[in-house]
Order: C-alpha cells, then sequence, then structure tokens
C-alpha cells in the first residue's frame, strides 16, 4: 500500500515541476486565464490525491477508490480557489464540511495531518470547519465567509452533503439574509474605496483591491448574484447576471487583469499585487494582455490598464447606487432627501439622474445643463443615462459646441459644490475632452516622479475637489483658505487654470508649463473669454509652481517676500495663486499638505498681502520702543531688562514665528544658562515634537543636533537657528517620531534631552551613535534617483547668502552637510528642511564672520557638499 511519504514525495514533485512549467508557458503567451485555470486544475488533484490518501483512508470500511466517501462529510473549495481562480500564489480556501457534530469529531485528526501535508507542500491553505447547520447562520462580524459560499465547489466526500449546501442551504441563506449581506458588502467595498481615495487613477494601483481590481469584479458579479438569487430563490444563470454590454468589457477587463495579476506574482515570487514601476516597465515591454495594442512604453500601457479598471469600477459604483440595499441607514435618508431634486429635464430616483425626455440630449445645452445639475446636487447619472449619453456623442462631435455658449455652462459647473465628480463623470464617458481637446493628452496619463500618487487628470479633479471641500472641513488652516475662497471675484478662473495647469505633462520634456501655456491660449480663445480673464488664467498657469518655490526660502525674509510680491503684482491674483498652490499640493498624495506647510504657505500670503497692501512694518517690526516689544514687557513688566539683553541682535524673523509666550520663555532658559550651558525644551505640538536649545554659541552645534536626533530615529522636518549679539543661539528642531519612542516611553522624553545635551557638551559622540543606528536600520531600495543640485543665492536675503540643495533623501543627510558647512567656517543662520517624497529640499542662510560668503568660499563649500552627497 502507497505509504502517506510517499504520496507526498510524488506530489511535491508534481507541484513543482507543474508550477514551472505553468511558469514557463506563461512567459511565453502570457495569457493570465489559462495559468490560472492550470494551477486550479494543478491543487485539485492535489488534494482530491491526499483526500482519498488520508480522509478515505482512516475510514473503516472505505475503499480510496470510492468517489463519494465518505459520507456526512465533504471538501469544499471556496474563495477565489471555489472560483477556478488560483493565481501563482494565492491561498487555498478550503471548507470542511461536516453534516453534524459526529463527523467532525471522526475526522478531526485526518483534517489535521490533511491540513499538515498541504502545508508541507508549501500551499498557503485557508481552512474552515463548519457543520451543514452553521453555514445557514448569518454571523454579521464574518460576513466574508458568507460571500465565500457564493462561489462554492465541489472537491470531495459526500457529494450530496456538498448538493443540500448548494442548492438548499446557501440560496436560503442568501432569501434571507440579502439587505444584510448587500449592506455589509457596500460598505465594505465603500471603506476599501476610500482607502484607495476613491479613484482608480493611482500610480503604482494594487491590481486586486485598488478600485477597478478583481475584487471590485467580484463584489459586482456578487451583487447581482445576492439580488437574482433573492428574487429567484435559486441559483441564477450567471450569463445573465449583467447585460451583455456590460459582460462583453468585463470579460476582456477580466482577461486583462488576470494576466496582469499572473505576471506580478512570477515576476515578485510570492503574492504581491502591487504595479510598481518597474513592473510596468517589464509589463510593457511584453504587452502582458495587451498583445494586440500599440505600446511603446510604459504609459501607453498603464492607459490600457486603466481603460480595463474603469470600466469595471464604473459597473462597480453602479451596482452599488442601483441597489438600494447596499446603502447604510444615514446614506439611505441622504439619498431619500435627494430624490425630492429633480426639474423639467431630469428626475431623480434613489440619488440617480434620469432623462425626463431621453431624445433631449441631441441639443447639446441639454447634455451641458445634465453635468451641471450633476455637480450642483452631488447626484450620480443612472446607467441608461450615461447609455444616451454615450449614444449622443457622435453627433455632438460632429459641431461640438464653443464660445461664450460653451464657457456659460461650463463655468456654471466648474463653481459647483460637486463639480469634480462631474469632471470625472465627463471624463469617464469621453466627453470631456471632446468640449476641451486640451485635456486629450493628460487622460489616464502616468507621470512619474517620487511624489505625486495620482495620475495627470486625476491630480487636476482633485485639486478642484480640495477647494470644494474646503467649506466642509472643520481643521483651522482650512478655514482661514476657505475664507480666502469666498472672497474671490472671480472663482470660475482658478478652477479653470486648475483644470489647465498639468494640461502640458501630455508633451515629454523638461518643462511643462510652457506647454501648458500654449494650450491655455488655446483653451481660453476657443471659449472666447475677454482679454482680462484670459490674461488671469494664463497667469495662474505660468505661475502654479512659483508660490511652492517661494517656500522653500525664509518666508519672513523681507527680501523673499518683497521679489514673490511684486511678481504676482495683485491681491486678488495673489489670493488665486495662493488658493491654487494649497490645491494643488494637497492633490499631489494624502500627505503632502502637512500642517506646517500649510502654516508656511498661510504665512508667506499674509507677508505678501501685506506688502501690497503697504502695511507691511506695521505688522512685523517691532520698532525701538514699540509693538511687540512693549507686548512683552507688558506681560512681564520685571524681566523688561532680561528680555533686552536676550533678544539684542535676534534677527526681526526671530519675533515673527514665536509667539509672545515663547519668547519669554526662552528668556528665562537664556537667564539659567549660568547654572546649566544646555537649556532644553521639549514638547509636542499637533503632529510633530519640538526641541528648542538655548546655549552659547560654538562650532558644529547645529550639525551635532541633527545628527542625534537623526541616531534617535526622529525625521527633522524644518529647523531654525538664530543667534544674538552675545553670542547666544535659539534653535529649534520641529521632527516627527518615526518609531513612536516618544508617544510609548514617556520616560524616553528626559533621556532624549539627556543624550542631546551629552551631545553639545561634547561628552557623546554623535558619529558613533548614527553609525549605530544605521547598521540597524534596513537601507530599501530608492525607486527614483535623485540628482544632487546645489544652488547659491546672494541677492534673496540681505544679510545671508542662501544655499539651496535638492538630493536623495537618506538617514543622516542633514548631520553631513551641516558639519560640511562648519567645517567651512560658515554659520547656520536659518535652517529650512522640507522632504517631498524621496528628495531632499534643504536650504540654509549662510554666514562667515558675519557676512555673506565670498565667491571663493561658495565655490569651495559646493564642491565638498557635492563630493559628500556623492559618497554612500
Amino acid at each position: 500500500m502507497t505509504t502517506v511519504a510517499t504520496v507526498r514525495s510524488e506530489l511535491s514533485d508534481l507541484y513543482v515541476r507543474e508550477s514551472a512549467a505553468i511558469e514557463q508557458e506563461f512567459s511565453v503567451t502570457g495569457e493570465g486565464r489559462t495559468a490560472v485555470s492550470r494551477r486550479t486544475a494543478l491543487v485539485d488533484s492535489i488534494v482530491q490525491r491526499l483526500w482519498n490518501e488520508i480522509i478515505v483512508s482512516s475510514k473503516s470500511g472505505s475503499s480510496p477508490a470510492d468517489p463519494d466517501g465518505p459520507k456526512n462529510f465533504a471538501l469544499v473549495a471556496t474563495g477565489g480557489f471555489g472560483r477556478g481562480w488560483l493565481f501563482p500564489h494565492s491561498d487555498i480556501d478550503l471548507l470542511f464540511l461536516h453534516a453534524g457534530s459526529s463527523s467532525e469529531n471522526e475526522f478531526k485528526d485526518p483534517i489535521r495531518r490533511f491540513s499538515q501535508e498541504l502545508w508541507d507542500l508549501r500551499l498557503k491553505l485557508s481552512p474552515a470547519t463548519r457543520s451543514l447547520a452553521e453555514c445557514e447562520r448569518f454571523d454579521p462580524n464574518n460576513v466574508e465567509f458568507v460571500i465565500s459560499l457564493l462561489d462554492c465547489r465541489y472537491l470531495a466526500g459526500d457529494r450530496e452533503l456538498f448538493s443540500r449546501l448548494h442548492d438548499k442551504v446557501v440560496p436560503r441563506l442568501v432569501g434571507r439574509e440579502c439587505q444584510n449581506l448587500i449592506q455589509n458588502l457596500g460598505e465594505i467595498t465603500r471603506a476599501r474605496h476610500h482607502k484607495f481615495g476613491n479613484t482608480v487613477f493611482h500610480l503604482e494601483p494594487n491590481v486586486k483591491d485598488g478600485p477597478g481590481g478583481l475584487r471590485d469584479y467580484n463584489v459586482a458579479n456578487w451583487l447581482a448574484l445576492i439580488s437574482a438569487m433573492e428574487k429567484l430563490k435559486v441559483w441564477p444563470d450567471t450569463n445573465t447576471l449583467l447585460p451583455v454590454s456590460s459582460r462583453r468589457a468585463f470579460d476582456a477587463a477580466l482577461d486583462f487583469q488576470m494576466s496582469v495579476r499572473c505576471f506580478l506574482h512570477f515576476r515578485h515570487g510570492r503574492h504581491d499585487n502591487a504595479l510598481t514601476w518597474e513592473a510596468q516597465d517589464e509589463a510593457a515591454a511584453r504587452k502582458i494582455g495587451a498583445v494586440d495594442a500599440e505600446i511603446t512604453n510604459a504609459a501607453d500601457w498603464m492607459r490600457v490598464y486603466f481603460g480595463h479598471v474603469r470600466g469595471v469600477h464604473r459597473v462597480c459604483t453602479q451596482l452599488l447606487e442601483e441597489i438600494p440595499a447596499a446603502w447604510s441607514s444615514l446614506y439611505r435618508q441622504f439619498q431619500g432627501w435627494r430624490s425630492r431634486v429633480a426639474s423639467d429635464d431630469f428626475s431623480v430616483v434613489d440619488g440617480l439622474i434620469f432623462l425626463q425626455q431621453p431624445a433631449g440630449l441631441r441639443d447639446p445645452e441639454m447634455l451641458l445643463r445634465l453635468f451641471h445639475f450633476m455637480a450642483e446636487h452631488g447626484l450620480k447619472l443612472s446607467t441608461t443615462t450615461e447609455y444616451k449619453v454615450e449614444q449622443a456623442l457622435p453627433a455632438l462631435a460632429a459641431t461640438p459646441p464653443r464660445g461664450a455658449e460653451l464657457w456659460l455652462y461650463l463655468q456654471e459647473t466648474l463653481v459647483q459644490p460637486r463639480a469634480a465628480d462631474a469632471l470625472r463623470a465627463m471624463n469617464a464617458l469621453r466627453l470631456l475632452a471632446l468640449l476641451l481637446p486640451e485635456l486629450k493628452g493628460i487622460e489616464a496619463l502616468v507621470v512619474r516622479d517620487f511624489y505625486h500618487r495620482y495620475t495627470v487628470d486625476e491630480h487636476s479633479f482633485l485639486a478642484i475637489e480640495n477647494l470644494h471641500r474646503l467649506k466642509e472641513s472643520k481643521s483651522e488652516w482650512d478655514q482661514r483658505f476657505a475664507e480666502l475662497l469666498s472672497e474671490l471675484e472671480q472663482p470660475e478662473l482658478l478652477y479653470l487654470a486648475l483644470l489647465l495647469h498639468d494640461s502640458g505633462k501630455a508633451v515629454p520634456g523638461e518643462n511643462h508649463v510652457e506647454v501648458s501655456l500654449q494650450l491655455t491660449d488655446s483653451c481660453t480663445e476657443r471659449l472666447d473669454l475677454d482679454a482680462v480673464d484670459r490674461e488671469t488664467v494664463r497667469f495662474l498657469v505660468a505661475n502654479h509652481l512659483e508660490m511652492s518655490a517661494a517656500m522653500r526660502r525664509d518666508v519672513f525674509d523681507p527680501a523673499n517676500v518683497k521679489s514673490f510680491a511684486e511678481k504676482v503684482g495683485a491681491p486678488e491674483r495673489l489670493k488665486m495663486l495662493c488658493l491654487l498652490t494649497y490645491a494643488d499640493i494637497k492633490a499631489v498624495n494624502p500627505e503632502a499638505m502637512t500642517p506646517w506647510k500649510a502654516d508656511n504657505l498661510w504665512q508667506l500670503y499674509i507677508a505678501c498681502a501685506n506688502y501690497l497692501s503697504r502695511s507691511a512694518d506695521e505688522r512685523v517690526h517691532i520698532g525701538n520702543e514699540g509693538g511687540d516689544l512693549a507686548h512683552l514687557r507688558s506681560l512681564a513688566p520685571v524681566a523688561g531688562k532680561k528680555i533686552n539683553v536676550f533678544l539684542e541682535g535676534l534677527p526681526q524673523r526671530y519675533l515673527r514665528i514665536h509667539g509672545a509666550t515663547d519668547v519669554l520663555a526662552h528668556a528665562e532658559m537664556a537667564s539659567r544658562l549660568g547654572q546649566d550651558g544646555v537649556q532644553l525644551n521639549l514638547k509636542q505640538v499637533r503632529h510633530w515634537y519640538e526641541l528648542t536649545l538655548i546655549s552659547t554659541d560654538r562650532p558644529f552645534l547645529f550639525a551635532s543636533v541633527s545628527g542625534a536626533l537623526a541616531a534617535w530615529g526622529m525625521n527633522i522636518v524644518k529647523a531654525n537657528a538664530f543667534s544674538n549679539a552675545a553670542g547666544m543661539v535659539v534653535d529649534t528642531f520641529y521632527f516627527t517620531d518615526r518609531f513612536r519612542t516618544l508617544e510609548m516611553n514617556l520616560q524616553e522624553w528626559e533621556r532624549l534631552k539627556k543624550s542631546i545635551a551629552a551631545v553639545v557638551k561634547g561628552e557623546a559622540d554623535v558619529a558613533s551613535m548614527l553609525r549605530d543606528r544605521l547598521k540597524s536600520e534596513k537601507t530599501d531600495g530608492t525607486k527614483v534617483k535623485i540628482s544632487t543640485q546645489i544652488e547659491f543665492d546672494d541677492n534673496c536675503s540681505a544679510h545671508s547668502t542662501l544655499v539651496q540643495i535638492l538630493t536623495q533623501d537618506r538617514p543622516g543627510l542633514l548631520y553631513r552637510m551641516c558639519s560640511l558647512v562648519s567645517k567651512h567656517e560658515c554659520n547656520i543662520e536659518i535652517a529650512l528642511i522640507e522632504t517631498e517624497g524621496q528628495m531632499a529640499i534643504d536650504v540654509l542662510y549662510l554666514t562667515s564672520g558675519g557676512a555673506k560668503l565670498s565667491a571663493d568660499r561658495q565655490a569651495a563649500l559646493g564642491q565638498a557638499l557635492r563630493e559628500e552627497l556623492a559618497a554612500k
């Protein structure tokens, strides 16, 4: 008799041999569906062989040849395995189904051995054990199990028991719990979509869980299946679940995505569904899933990808909208309120727009009114309305609306609260590019960099959405920007500029702004904007990066403020450019607009607004005996002399960025230097920590503290360095705690301060500390190589030489750069630290001997920095 050990050896050889053959065939054909079917059949044969050898043989009197044995016990494939979708590294979902508790007790040990054999074959098993009665119970905390039964498939054992599950239990369960199932599935799906920003247009998408991915394909089928089964009380014909038109596109999308997911699994050698840039390059070169398409680069291939996933996501979200049971109770109330919204042209049922007169879409004005109605009320188009729009497009393409007529409707749509959703719908239906051909080039366009997360068109829609959301936000910063938005005289020009600002990225090149300007001129001419409005939109597009660039300088430096304010010229343009910058940065990725960056943007806006209104001095200058200094003395009259000594010689910027409470606290710390030469204060402020150091100046001070913080695993996001006439320094470091050391261990606060003090006093070797930290951290390969750029500027500050350093971010970077600065006998007056993705953007204001750096010193320092940053 064949032993289990022999069977294990045979099956191991079979699995390795056949898996290699499947991978080899895929490398030649690229057909994912074939690879998935072959692996499913392979695993079927393995589990059936083990079932016979372990389960059937354990039953006294049973023969391994018995195809339906043993009685009252069956092996069922569920989930992806049940669908026949075993990707190269997918888990194997198995259900051990019992008629009752007796068989469960009888086969407990054989099931354990059976499962262990599969694990020993390195198959990732996800087993579940249930009785037939348990399968009929609905557990609201484990909806996933019920959903997995929708794909149940017989493998081995008691066939009659499986038939009872499939033909009786599942239809009965679905019929009884239809609403709960659909509602839970809807909530799970919406939460998953929200995790990915509710968009398919990610630069590095997840092909399984991302919107429009394989999970959405399954959700659409499950929703349709549950609805049909609830009505019919039996299993429906799966070929009739979706309309023929949807099913054809669905099948094509499935073939493509199966090929892509198989490619990723084979490429990574594990269960990894992330479509990274490197994977996109290889997929494009091999034309994975798109053998017949014209593909010259990864961007072309990604357009094919987005075309498929957008269709899947569209059907999935339509079903979520159109099946009322998928709504939460709050959502149902909201939809009910929106259903009362209607007009002579449109009716609204369950939050979906229907046409009162479908033939009316032959009139372009009716079509434009439709999307204005959608943007105004936050509604979605019904499936039938979308179909009617698609039918109307060929006639519209022959004579598209233009000029004042088009701009009239477009500007009214852009200012509506849900304009971004209307634009997305127009884009998905190919209407937007028909009306504004300048946007055609950026549709689903992937432009790779280290910072952006979305395609170019989605980035623009999201920027518009960010401005409209300001009114709803409770954030203090958002409310300030919202007030600014409410003051605009022509907000529609700002929204049009956002729509066009990155249109030039469709043409490869170093400077997309120039191409964007050409397209902007074309667009505003066709919309027949008047000359003044054209110039405003052109100005915003031309300068949409300028305020971000100015933020990388000292936003309190009068020279920087003057230069930027004079470039803007008018208060209204300043407001619009500030809001455009806010929306543009925030649309890059969810983490891009940090609170401190919002603070910098607002401070720059206020400073420039004051300059333009000729009242800057009233706000920012102290004066001899007035203003801020008088206020400080009034708060602490007995500390007047102490404050005078402390403030003497400090830059005016110090008083602009520190409130009265901070200044008084710093003066008090300075008065204690005689007791302890290193005064430190650590506190948590909003999303970061703030460390203030007051001490006498010494070489390498700033570099040493930045190195010590890096050695503790802290990430410095910005820093300020000041010194007064007495040679006392006030350095402030703002940092995040990457490993939550301070949050999880309160005693570490004091230990961190002691460590910093020891470094400042020369009692601890910061270089050694930093080496130990770098050894303990795994260095991840960088996705994008950032070329180092070093720029000196003597004109932007009256007292200092500015050096801007753009380079690859890495642990300990600030320490290395600032150490070099000190070695070259330069003093850091101000340090502005910023990180965008994998690029560090550090701006240092330097002096040497109290003056700007000479040309020779700049050259020597620049060369030393380049050599240091080139070294690993």
